[in-house]
């Protein structure tokens, strides 16, 4: 598994700066409580490059004249903190996971950044510039960029985010495995779930069968799962589910498992009582059709911005057929979100690529999804 991030790495470095040293940071743990933390997930470039899921950590990538050099920084070992919070990782445990062979702990960080400067002769410093948390706390990157621009005012900065962006849309043979297991694991979920749907149920009463299936099987939610009945399934982001369910509801599930940190997305619609009325039926074929426009059209070359307007166009035919619609105008009253986006690490990986050419090893997902009251 080592040999997987070590390519990563080599990747990287192909497309790196000469005389540059790029830095990724995995993070620090975030409190919830006065005493408590969420559980840690490492940012996912600084994983995607190392397989360490460990805060506090660092990944520098020196390329200079003499060759390419990795260091892993890893937290101090606190033997005290040990009894409450569990063992460490150590350095031969982190090397065996990274395949880096050069592992320090991260109190010897500092003064390894700035002999580096002289003596391998840096000329820039590569930073992760992606930015998911939208407040006004400074990421770990972001703080040493403030620090390095007051300390060093001459030193250039690059951001090493597109390069590794870039990179991360073409899925290896590991993350497609991790990718399908994730899947699978879903579909597990979704079975038990369904198994047990029937009208009177609360939303979260499924929810928590779906969520029971997936820890059974090691894994977590890659996302808050939505349980949409009724009038519920207009909304897309809803994830309160605290509605009781009637007969005659339809329930939109969009949910997907977690699993070795990479996850599925998939959305389905299902009667609550087990049989659809005409209506819905119609509807839910409507749908169906539509995925099947995705799946046939999706090839390498094509843009998801392509496949979006080809359901826009299928589903203004279709929906004025049946008289829901009498213009194309129209369409976003029950159609307001693109079909796909990319899937991996993140559940939307990659920020905004809808005018990328696909290419073979890209992951994708196909929600042509129709919100009718």
């Amino acid at each position: 598994m080592s040999n997987t991030f070590s390519n990563r790495r080599q990747k990287l470095f192909n497309q790196l700066k000469d005389n540059s040293l790029t830095l990724l940071f995995s993070g620090e743990p975030v409190r919830k409580s006065a005493d408590g933390e969420y559980e840690f997930d490492a940012n996912r470039n600084f994983y995607y490059l190392t397989g360490i899921n460990e805060p506090l950590a660092v990944l520098a990538l020196a390329k200079t004249k003499q060759g390419n050099r990795e260091y892993l920084f890893i937290r101090d070992i606190n033997y005290d903190l040990e009894k409450w919070i569990g063992i460490f990782m150590n350095p031969v445990d982190a090397e065996e996971v990274s395949g880096i062979t050069n592992v320090l702990f991260k109190s010897q960080f500092e003064n390894f950044f700035n002999r580096s400067l002289i003596s391998m002769e840096i000329e820039s410093v590569g930073l992760d510039g992606d930015r998911q948390v939208f407040d006004t706390r400074a990421l770990t990157g972001e703080a040493f960029a403030h620090k390095l621009k007051e300390q060093y005012p001459l030193l250039n900065l690059f951001d090493v985010f597109p390069l590794i962006a870039k990179q991360r849309l073409v899925k290896d043979e590991v993350e497609i495995a991790a990718i399908k297991a994730a899947i699978e694991l879903t579909n597990t979920g979704i079975e038990s779930m369904i198994k047990e749907m029937k009208p009177g149920m609360m939303e979260y009463e499924m929810v928590a069968r779906f969520i029971y299936e997936l820890n059974r099987k090691n894994g977590t939610e890659m996302f808050d799962t939505i349980a949409a009945s009724g009038p519920n399934g207009v909304i897309l982001h809803y994830v309160e589910n605290n509605r009781k369910t009637e007969d005659g509801d339809l329930i939109l599930f969009d949910l997907g498992a977690k699993l070795n940190h990479y996850g599925a997305d998939i959305s389905r619609t299902y009667p609550v009582n087990g049989k659809f009325t005409d209506r819905q039926k119609q509807i839910y074929n409507i749908v169906l059709e539509a995925m099947e426009v995705v799946a046939n059209a999706t090839k390498p070359g094509v843009t998801l911005f392509e496949l979006n307007e080809l359901v826009k166009a299928f589903y203004v035919e279709r929906l004025t057929e049946i008289g829901l619609i009498n213009k194309p105008e129209e369409l976003g009253k029950y159609y307001y979100h693109s079909v796909s986006h990319h899937l991996g690490l993140d559940t939307h990986d990659i920020g905004n690529t809808e005018n990328v050419k696909l290419q073979a090893g890209m992951v994708i997902t196909n929600e042509p999804g129709l919100y009718i009251k």
